[in-house]
């Protein structure tokens, strides 16, 4: 049985009472952090680089700042893979976030428990509207009832972040107090970012007050890197970055995967009937968030150019709805270029059907026009899907795009490259069939789920000894 800790290992020399309303319940939470959980010894493991087998089963937390079905991303994607993989070879995980645009606090995705908690901005003066950008992308938030459910986790022998401020502060906190390690995965980088793109985070709070930094203290929120038994990095400039101001501690490599037997095969015909494409269109797709860091402007702006080429040209756009000013932006430009009947939006798919394997099988090309991509794990789809990829030569995907071997890379604020690019596989099918298998063929050999978590557990094992 484990051992209670006494209420001073916690930092206060009283017990802490907290007292947090749900927004959606109108509950009150009454959270005393005065007795907790330490770690139970731990039988030994392998400690060889790759251990063929691990000697204990292990208990993993992993958490999210969102993990919902409506608003699904690249990160969503790698923990619910990653922790079916981690289920399958019989260790227990679940995954915790907060519960923003969530309407069920518990939820079971694809056999992953889901724990959702209560959360609250501190920010005096915060609007509405700024909060539910927040929750969009970006807020840095905070939940005394996480806090409180991650301190009686039973038997935990592994805390995973996915998220950092104030948020992986309180992982960070909780591993300490527990004495577990944990781990901390960069998706969306924080050294290989734009400022552009950094500022948009922070914009829905301006005019606001924020009162949270003494919690970020508390938690040790700017330390969140400093202390974690391992930094995981999905792309590869991320972590060259991350290891020059790290020289001294575990900076890894682990890229994102891929369910190559889910995108294998698609029905394109039904795609396109639904969402009213003509079957003899040249489909050029995009699939990301709608939001400026994807840069769909660029692929509209792109359009007249390629139609002068080829009228039969056609523009999908696929992404959850992130940024509303600028899906605004971009409809005003479609209609301003008279491109309606030539551009599709879709916002957003949920990854529970199977339209988003339709929408890669109904496509001639798959575009990445993003401005900055860690990784860009929806070219690994693409390449599953067996299609030919045109993505911009920046972040991770400089990595793992080959230029003119699985795909063809052009500069980000470099028009005439990609109307060259996108017009020369239009025109040259041939080409644009040899791009496809050389993709399809490293998706396949080199970058399935299985092998992440095989490397993820690695880490997992090491970080335990």
């Amino acid at each position: 049985m484990e051992k209670l800790a006494e209420p001073s290992q916690y930092g206060t020399p009283l017990a802490l009472y907290v007292r947090a309303r749900s927004s959606r319940a109108g509950r009150r939470f009454h959270i005393q952090f005065d007795r907790h959980t330490k770690q139970r010894p731990h039988h030994s493991v392998n400690s060889s680089r790759r251990p063929k087998q691990i000697r204990h089963l292990m208990n993993i937390v992993r958490i999210a700042r969102r993990f919902v079905r409506e608003e699904w991303g690249g990160t969503e994607t790698c923990i619910l893979e990653t922790s079916k993989c981690l289920l399958n070879k019989g260790h227990r995980t679940e995954v915790f976030c907060p519960n923003a645009l969530a309407v069920r606090n518990r939820e079971e995705i694809q056999g992953i428990n889901v724990t959702r908690t209560p959360f609250f901005y501190p920010y005096i003066g915060l609007s509405g509207d700024s909060k539910h950008a927040m929750d969009k992308k970006g807020g840095n938030l905070f939940s005394f009832s996480m806090m409180w459910q991650l301190a009686r986790y039973p038997k935990l022998d592994v805390l995973h972040a996915h998220t950092q401020k104030r948020l992986g502060g309180i992982v960070r906190y909780i591993a300490q107090k527990r004495n577990v390690p944990y781990v901390v995965s960069l998706h969306g980088g924080i050294h290989d970012v734009p400022r552009e793109e950094a500022a948009t985070w922070i914009a829905p709070t301006k005019g606001s007050v924020e009162w949270g930094k003494a919690l970020g203290w508390w938690v040790g929120s700017r330390r969140v890197l400093d202390d974690a038994a391992a930094i995981i990095c999905v792309g590869k400039r991320e972590q060259e970055l991350t290891k020059r101001e790290y020289p001294n501690k575990r900076v890894i490599y682990l890229p994102n995967g891929v369910d190559n037997d889910k995108f294998e095969r698609g029905d394109a015909r039904r795609f396109r009937e639904h969402f009213e494409i003509p079957p003899a269109a040249k489909v050029i797709t995009v699939v990301g968030r709608i939001d400026v860091q994807k840069n769909q402007k660029l692929a509209v702006r792109a359009m007249p150019a390629l139609l002068e080429r080829d009228p039969n040209v056609h523009l999908v756009l696929i992404g959850h709805v992130t940024n509303q000013p600028y899906l605004n932006e971009l409809k005003e430009m479609i209609q301003s270029l008279h491109l309606q009947r030539r551009v599709t939006i879709i916002p957003g798919l949920d990854p529970a059907t199977g339209t988003l394997v339709d929408a890669y099988h109904g496509s001639d090309i798959f575009l990445l026009p993003s401005t900055h991509e860690p990784f860009g794990i929806v070219v690994l789809e693409a390449w599953a899907s067996q299609l030919p990829v045109v993505a911009a030569a920046v972040g991770g995907v400089r990595n793992l795009v080959d230029h003119e071997s699985d795909g063809l890379l052009f500069e980000s604020d470099d028009d005439v490259g990609l109307v060259d690019a996108l017009t020369g596989l239009l025109r040259n099918p041939q080409r644009a069939a040899e791009l496809a298998a050389a993709g399809h063929a490293k998706a396949v050999g080199e970058y399935s789920w299985r092998r992440v978590t095989d490397r993820l557990l690695d880490i997992y094992s090491e970080v335990k000894n």
